[in-house]
């Protein structure tokens, strides 16, 4: 791990000077790479897939294990986007001009080297390199045991592409060892590492945070919440709704909460209750929404728990609240919430305005699917993760990210009196 870190640091120096036309080719090269790969990385993924079965992983992880034609042309579709963007690196703004005679400014720079450690999901490693590669930085990679084989075909891909385009192939380094030794060393050399980013469950990210020696931009849970407010688009509500819970249950962005307000429980509840018994979403209820959803056919509903309110389940299980107000609503949100991702759906624009203002989460939505929070949809090319922190980066994090601002003093041989 010391001569990763050194390799990283050495390579981080020459990526933050290279020209913008070199990173750009590497992440051309890259995308072309991934798509003309598809069927090896299918084989190396299948290993992994094998493994992961007979070592009994749970659905939701198989699901994220899964590579595939459609998943390898999404991530080569971020490189191309990020490779199109403009380059933040050297960008200088703010500038104002001094009494004195000076002028100060900003100027955006690459944090350095950071390390990612996460688990499962193999495109990963394509986000981290492309998003590293864009801003000038250098990245330490380690994925989890049970995506190696797939992990290592791509990070060969992404090492050719840095060779063809001059960059140096340690800019982004894999960690070969699945010895979860090379965690606890890799978040502990401030020498050589920047930045951690933890990608994963939340026990990986718990310990990442407790054992770091390094910052840390993370989030642990994604509580994300749709609330139904009053005045509402039933049709709109019962589309987005169904699409935030049912399109895809693994992802962090997933809806896992429902508030609906009380004057449309009766209609809406029945409607989507229909759509999740036939999909086989379970329902945990409070004893108003128990009441009414008992009368689908087909659908599972359980009485709620307190601990149901702040659960993450990842899986076709979801909490089901009555509120009287959008007040309760909000109040429920930043209670129970992860402060990830929430969404109200409304047709009341002041109502939509308290919530984006009050509800304190990364992403705020109005009459849209939480599963919109993401880098790749947000317009980033790719994102390194989600951040629930407050300092630095918040929500997706894409380029600004991996960035920070140094100070910048223009002169003409003014001297301080």
């Amino acid at each position: 791990m010391a001569r990763v870190g050194s390799a990283a640091r050495a390579a981080a120096t020459v990526m933050a000077a290279s020209p913008t036309q070199a990173r750009n080719a590497a992440l051309i090269e890259l995308a072309h790479l991934l798509r003309a790969s598809v069927a090896a990385l299918d084989v190396d993924n299948a290993r992994d897939l094998d493994a992961a079965r007979a070592n009994g992983l749970a659905g939701p992880m198989l699901d994220r294990l899964k590579l595939g034609a459609k998943v390898i042309d999404t991530v080569a579709e971020g490189c191309e986007q990020l490779a199109a963007m403009p380059d933040p690196i050297g960008e200088i703004t703010g500038v104002k001009r001094r009494p004195s005679g000076i002028s100060v400014g900003q100027m955006r720079v690459p944090l350095g080297v950071f390390g990612m450690i996460y688990e499962s999901r193999p495109n990963v490693t394509i986000e981290a390199a492309s998003l590293a590669i864009k801003s000038g930085n250098a990245a330490i990679l380690r994925g989890g045991s049970e995506a190696i084989h797939s992990n290592l075909a791509l990070w060969r891909l992404v090492q050719q592409a840095l060779t063809t385009a001059g960059l140096p192939a340690e800019a982004v380094q894999l960690v070969e060892t699945t010895d979860r030794a090379a965690v606890g060393r890799l978040i502990a050399m401030p020498e050589h590492v920047d930045v951690i980013i933890p990608r994963g469950g939340k026990s990986l990210i718990e310990r990442i945070s407790a054992e770091a020696r390094v910052p840390v931009i993370k989030h642990l849970d994604g509580n994300c919440h749709v609330y139904v407010d009053a005045d509402v688009d039933l049709d709109l509500a019962v589309k987005v709704t169904d699409n935030a819970k049912t399109q895809k249950y693994s992802p962090c962005n997933a809806a896992e909460s429902l508030l609906v307000h009380e004057r449309q429980a009766a209609a809406f509840l029945g409607r989507i209750g229909a759509i999740f018994a036939a999909k086989g979403v379970e329902c945990r209820a409070d004893e108003r929404a128990a009441a009414i959803l008992r009368d689908v056919p087909g659908l599972a509903v359980q009485p709620a728990t307190e601990a149901d309110w702040a659960e993450e389940y990842l899986a076709p299980v979801i909490s089901v609240k009555i509120v009287d107000s959008v007040d309760e609503a909000i109040a429920h949100i930043n209670r129970y919430g992860s402060h990830h991702t929430d969404a109200i759906l409304t047709t009341n624009h002041p109502n939509a305005m308290r919530f984006l203002r009050e509800v304190d989460s990364a992403s705020v939505m109005v009459n849209a699917s939480t599963r919109f929070a993401d880098g790749f949809e947000y317009g980033l090319g790719a994102e390194i993760g989600i951040s629930t922190d407050k300092f630095h980066a918040r929500g997706p994090v894409g380029l600004e990210g991996l960035t920070s601002m140094k100070w910048v003093v223009l002169g003409n041989g003014e001297v301080r009196t």
